[in-house]
């Protein structure tokens, strides 16, 4: 996969975990950018070291299912970060 294939990955799986755990995260599409392209690499990597299966396809429903759950987990520890900040 191309770099501009991870970028659309990225902002997609950001999306979809910002959908999926609704809240005062902050940052508009950049940030949902960010959030997803290191959730997906973060999801390949956890997806590669525990089950041997990585992001290697765009249309792959393992690679969009890894880069979701890896957003998802940044997005987690994001709000916690911006959460205990704001405190």
């Amino acid at each position: 996969m191309g770099f501009l294939g991870w970028i659309m990955l990225g902002l997609i799986a950001g999306s979809i975990a910002k959908a999926i755990l609704p809240g005062r995260q902050g940052g508009g599409w950049l940030a949902t950018l960010l959030l997803g392209v290191i959730g997906a690499v973060l999801g390949g990597w956890i997806g590669s070291s525990l089950f041997g299966i990585g992001i290697y396809q765009f249309w792959s429903l393992r690679s969009w299912l890894l880069a979701i759950v890896g957003s998802l987990i940044v997005l987690v520890v994001w709000g916690f970060i911006r959460g205990r900040r704001n405190a």
